[in-house]
């Protein structure tokens, strides 16, 4: 699959029309184009062919291939800037003289072939490409597009003597197609700067100097300065310097972060005041910040349901509009007395006008675009438009424990030792067998052993060298091995080289070892210890919730979220306790990775109105992340994991943030049905009024772009929600 920028595609209509196009040519793969940010998603072996294909729909249509450079991308910016003055001043030129047209005609001054020397100039020069974009559209068999309904209502109303009304129509669609132009390239202009947070330069250093050059061609451990009031442009580690940098791009947060000398700072991030020096951890194809721009751009290619349907059905809508002005033209004068053929044929003409379903096929998808763009600003990712759809239905939370409702940081509160075991020893050996595992409780049990011998400490339990044999983790228990004591002065020359078998872990670990051991209901993270067969204590690790989870687990209640639930590994005790606290309505404890998933099956609604969300730290969570109908990663700023796994990632791991999805996903909902209500209804009420001779051409032409362009304007209210 490849990415396309498609430009001059001014036309939702038809965007859809090349879209299906495409679908049904053998050497298309598949498809997906978006006509909010103007792109195409495409798998072909032929893309010469398919911009044939695509500009035999729309002629000025340019397709090239999407790169993302930094330092050409502002250059490429400026050639695609829009540039509406010449149009204006066309557009303006031709009112006016329209208007001083038609007080003539009205006072009967232009009359006879005058009237045709001035209104058909006026109708050709306002006009043109309308009736260019016709004719070409027939030759192609395209028959139903908007610039063909207009050319077929006006010419009509040219040959049954309504030139002021002919001339005028054409000229104030051109006003509405010009505002509505302007409006969508405002909203996607919006929606694009909502994404400008990519660094567009990096300041290499080389040697005494430095040099601006594009982020894509820094490497890994290249160095690099960041000024104060730029952006940084690529991950890495502070090699000197001390400021306060911006994360909002990245988390939707306004308070700014304090780094120093040997933190880590992630692209994207503003430094506020002092020079940084930068060492590069990663490229810029694998930062943070790329994934999370491809992430965004590309979300709006999973469409929902709504945006697939309103496609389809517009492909339906026009012909059955049309058949009915053809119908409103012809059997009236048959069957009723006193008919015109004149008069129903200009009523058929105005049904034409408003025939065209524009002001749904762009407002849907810039809606769509808006709100994840607004979601993307908050610091919330959302992998596609069917999961704003998806989370509107959501009736039940389940979350993970450790890292979602708790800090994942853990810190050994405890030590308790049995049978001659002192708790030094149990913490060395802890810290032993701990010493290549990543997990939190691992990291804190060595924290606490380092905190109490340091790397110089000399002591004689230091002294001791060991080697660790037959290492395994098991699932859900914790760990096993052999553990040889080496050579020195703290150990007697009989007991060199002694293997102990050494169990770490919870007391599933030490019931299938037949361990005989002390259970504790302390809350906390109960650590067994266990040495050739003997038990040697435990240690009491404890986490904290998150200072932000009693309120959002209050305003999801106050949202109507029916269900809250927790899963985790850990025990029955300190589970029921955080469950207590925060007022959920369930928990489940003592679960291994695969009884996660047989739970959240059990959990999962058959009615497909009821959706449910899974939230997890998206690097142990996957296989419950993906069988969720949504799930939602904390993203641990940057964790790619987390941006991997998940359809919705939370990049400063805010659980008030979810709250804040449902409230974005609602008002982009809400958005939608009104344009959709609005329009159709507007649509509709104007046909049977064209019908009954009520409405004239002026008001069909509101119907038309009029409702079109105030859709657009409404679509642009999601930018600017709080």
């Amino acid at each position: 699959m490849k990415k396309y920028v498609l430009r001059n595609l001014d036309c939702a209509g038809c965007a859809a029309k090349i879209e299906d196009t495409l679908k049904k040519l053998e050497f298309v793969k598949s498809v997906s184009i978006d006509f909010g940010s103007a792109s195409m998603w495409i798998d072909t072996d032929d893309i010469d062919k398919v911009i044939i294909e695509c500009q035999k729909i729309e002629q000025d249509l340019s397709i090239t291939e999407y790169v993302r450079t930094g330092l050409v991308r502002t250059s490429q910016r400026q050639q695609d800037e829009f540039k509406p003055r010449k149009e204006l001043w066309i557009t303006a030129l031709c009112l006016g003289v329209y208007a001083l047209a038609l007080t003539l005609y009205l006072m009967d001054i232009l009359d006879g072939l005058i009237s045709w020397a001035v209104f058909v100039p006026l109708y050709l020069v306002s006009g043109w490409n309308v009736l260019v974009k016709a004719f070409k559209n027939i030759l192609r068999g395209g028959l139903f597009d908007e610039n063909f309904l207009m050319s077929i209502a006006t010419i009509g109303a040219f040959i049954i003597g309504k030139l002021p009304e002919a001339a005028g129509v054409m000229i104030f669609f051109k006003i509405g197609t010009y505002l509505q132009e302007l409006s969508i390239h405002r909203s996607r202009k919006s929606i694009k700067a909502l994404l400008e947070i990519r660094p567009d330069y990096a300041n290499l250093i080389r040697g005494e100097e430095t040099f601006k050059v594009s982020p894509e061609d820094v490497e890994i451990g290249n160095e690099i300065v960041v000024k104060p009031g730029e952006r940084i442009p690529l991950d890495g580690e502070i090699i000197s310097g001390e400021s306060q940098v911006d994360t909002s791009a990245l988390t939707g947060e306004s308070v700014p972060k304090l780094v120093k000398e040997k933190d880590t700072v992630l692209a994207g991030m503003i430094n506020n005041v002092g020079l940084l020096k930068i060492r590069v951890t990663k490229l810029f194809a694998e930062s943070s910040i790329s994934k999370i721009l491809e992430l965004v751009e590309n979300a709006t290619h999973k469409k929902a349901k709504t945006e697939q349907f309103f496609t389809t059905f517009a492909k339906a809508y026009t012909p059955i509009v049309v058949g009915i002005s053809f119908l409103t033209a012809i059997l009236p004068p048959l069957f009723i007395e006193d008919a015109t053929f004149s008069d129903w044929i200009y009523r058929a003409l105005v049904i034409l006008v408003i025939s065209c379903p524009c002001a749904l096929v762009v407002s849907i998808p810039l809606t769509y675009f808006g709100g994840i763009g607004g979601a993307s600003r908050r610091g919330i990712l959302i992998k596609g438009s069917s999961y704003i759809d998806a989370v509107n239905k959501v009736s039940k939370i389940v979350f993970d424990k450790t890292g979602t409702l708790t800090k994942g940081v853990f810190k050994l509160t405890e030590i308790k030792s049995y049978n001659q075991f002192s708790r030094d020893e149990i913490l060395k050996i802890a810290a032993i067998i701990e010493v290549n595992s990543n997990h939190p409780i691992a990291l804190s049990i060595l924290q606490a052993y380092n905190e109490q011998h340091p790397t110089n400490c000399s002591c004689n339990s230091c002294n001791v060298k060991y080697e660790i044999k037959d290492y395994h983790e098991i699932a859900g228990q914790g760990l096993t091995a052999g553990v040889a004591q080496g050579t020195s002065s703290g150990v007697a020359q009989g007991e060199k080289n002694k293997t102990l078998n050494i169990l770490v872990g919870n007391a599933r670990l030490m019931k299938a070892n037949d361990i005989v051991f002390e259970p504790t209901d302390q809350v906390g993270t109960v650590v067994y210890i266990a040495v050739d067969g003997v038990f040697a204590g435990y240690l009491i690790i404890s986490d904290e919730l998150k200072d932000d989870s009693f309120q959002a687990i209050k305003k999801l209640k106050k949202m109507g979220i029916k269900y809250m639930s927790m899963l985790s590994g850990d025990n029955s005790q300190i589970a029921e306790d955080i469950s207590k606290n925060l007022g959920l309505d369930s928990y489940y404890a003592d679960l291994l990775p695969e009884d996660k998933v047989t739970k959240l099956e059990s959990l999962l609604s058959k009615n497909k109105n009821e959706k449910l969300i899974y939230v997890g730290d998206g690097i142990n969570d996957a296989p419950v992340l993906a069988l969720a109908d949504i799930g939602i990663s904390m993203g641990s700023l940057g964790s790619d994991a987390a941006i991997e796994t998940a359809d919705v990632v939370i990049m400063n791991d805010s659980l008030t943030k979810i709250p804040e999805l449902i409230q974005i996903s609602k008002k982009t909902r809400s958005i939608i049905w009104q344009n959709i209500i609005f329009s159709l209804s507007i649509k509709l009420l104007f046909v049977v009024l064209g019908i009954f001779g009520v409405a004239e051409m002026w008001e069909a032409v509101f119907a038309d772009v009029g409702v079109a362009l105030l859709a657009v304007l409404n679509a642009g209210r999601i930018l600017r929600h709080k």
